[in-house]
């Protein structure tokens, strides 16, 4: 019987789990602010006092939020680069995968009243910054498979962050225009992403390509 009640207990994995559920549906309901410790105990059928066992504070629930969204990207890309394509062309292949990720208002919602506090919290901004560094890694190693490792830093990175910038806007348009053709906005999106991730597409144009490496 002990055995069988233990069996039943859930994870420590599946409580957190459940609470991040919680916290994220509070979040897009009340925003970050209205989503209190107790409102998301209540939504997840668990006491405040169980929260604090798992999260510290609000702070560390949104850290265990970006942590679980770097991990559901680094899944995917993983399993690009562990494809045996080249990882630029297979990202490009992919990008509606993107777009269904991020072109969803349920998500946006979420996703803008954290950056939203990220603005007014040192702590929160420290939090998004720091995913966003780890999100431009992985953006370094889709360039450096492109074959754009040539190219002069300035360059480099400032094609990195238009490149995060086209998957980043993705999550207001989906708030302006939750209606837009995704099939459609996948196949310009793959010729704009061949252009960025082409080696000569776009140098002879760029003022940054006359600069030393």
């Amino acid at each position: 019987m002990t055995e069988a009640l233990a069996a039943c207990r859930p994870t420590v994995e599946a409580r957190r789990q459940q609470i991040l559920d919680a916290a994220c549906d509070c979040v897009r309901r009340s925003g970050f602010h209205g989503a209190s410790m107790a409102r998301i105990a209540e939504t997840a059928g668990l006491s405040v006092g169980q929260i604090y066992r798992y999260f510290e504070n609000k702070e560390a629930i949104v850290a265990a939020i970006a942590d679980q969204d770097l991990a559901e990207m680094h899944e995917k890309f993983a399993e690009l680069e562990a494809s045996g394509d080249n990882l630029a062309e297979a990202v490009i292949v992919h990008c509606s995968d993107g777009i269904d990720r991020n072109y969803d208002p349920d998500r946006a919602a979420l996703l803008l009243e954290v950056l939203a506090e990220a603005a007014r919290n040192p702590r929160v901004a420290t939090i998004v910054q720091e995913a966003d560094a780890k999100e431009r890694m992985m953006g370094r190693r889709i360039m450096e498979s492109a074959g754009l490792s040539g190219l002069g830093e300035r360059e480099l990175a400032a094609r990195g962050e238009v490149l995060s910038m086209l998957f980043d806007g993705m999550v207001t348009r989906a708030i302006y225009n939750p209606g837009g053709d995704k099939a459609a906005i996948s196949e310009v999106l793959r010729t704009v992403m061949r252009g960025l991730l082409s080696p000569g597409a776009l140098t002879g144009a760029s003022p940054l390509a006359k600069e030393p490496n």
